[in-house]
């Protein structure tokens, strides 16, 4: 049985020395693929090399997140183009998308940086358009303002998933009536999180993708604890009862949905 986590960061893990054992748990949990995700230029550089030392493991995407977007995002989206024309080229535009979570509650303070980062994201946008590339959007926080610069960018919605998808089912079927789809995380595991799992139900099995965002929101029963790629076939263990799917049949579905979207 194989599993593919979508989304992942393994910037973290290589820093701290423990990439090696990490990788060790992950194969041995039968996790034959990840996708290690950009976040802003310092990562682009290692997900891109971690991808060509291991090319029939590691996957990567190049993308300036959110909350990583200031009076300097221009200067950084610069280098975004370069690493398309290399030969270990990203597989998605990626993290992408707003975060107003963290933003000043004054709407004075937090009208600019929401302003920096819809144009960042409008950018980001259109290059994964004139490349037709898939798009992996960060969104918390601000749905409605996501949607609507998606819309407007003419990116073809198969080709968009919101990754660690939290939201409900209304915000599902907005996603289902354009064409895109959500990832769902070790949060569609949590006690209080109903309206996640009617989200995962609402949208099927048609596109379904899971992801661990380790080293973040490791999900039941490591709650908690630094996540790892190794977790993932806990969340698809937990959704296979979720869907009445014997879990072998769950994750060949899982991880065919994920390499379409991928193209890989």
């Amino acid at each position: 049985m194989n599993w593919i986590d979508s989304h992942c960061h393994l910037e973290g893990f290589l820093n701290r020395g423990t990439l090696p054992e990490i990788l060790e748990h992950s194969r041995d949990a039968g996790v034959s693929g990840l996708i290690t995700i950009g976040t802003d230029p310092e990562d682009w550089k290692v997900n891109h090399d971690l991808s060509t030392k291991f090319s029939e493991e590691i996957h990567y995407t190049v993308g300036l997140h959110p909350n990583h977007v200031d009076g300097s995002w221009e200067n950084y989206l610069a280098d975004l183009p370069s690493y398309f024309s290399q030969e270990t080229k990203p597989v998605a535009v990626g993290e992408i998308g707003l975060d107003y979570f963290r933003l000043p509650k004054e709407e004075r303070k937090a009208l600019p940086m929401k302003s920096n980062q819809r144009a960042a994201f409008r950018h980001q946008l259109a290059l994964a358009k004139e490349l037709g590339l898939p798009v992996v959007v960060h969104c918390r926080s601000a749905f409605a303002d996501c949607v609507a610069e998606i819309d407007d960018s003419g990116v073809e919605w198969c080709k968009v998933v919101f990754h660690c998808f939290a939201d409900g089912p209304n915000e599902m079927r907005q996603l289902m009536e354009r064409g895109g789809r959500g990832s769902f995380t070790g949060i569609v595991t949590f006690g209080n999180a109903e309206n996640v799992r009617e989200a995962a139900l609402l949208q099927g099995l048609e596109k379904l993708m899971i992801e661990t965002d380790s080293p973040y929101l490791a999900p039941i029963p490591f709650r908690g604890k630094s996540n790892e790629p190794a977790y993932l076939p806990h969340i698809g263990a937990y959704l296979s009862k979720v869907f009445g799917e014997e879990e072998e049949k769950l994750a060949g579905i899982i991880t065919r949905n994920t390499l379409d979207f991928y193209c890989l």
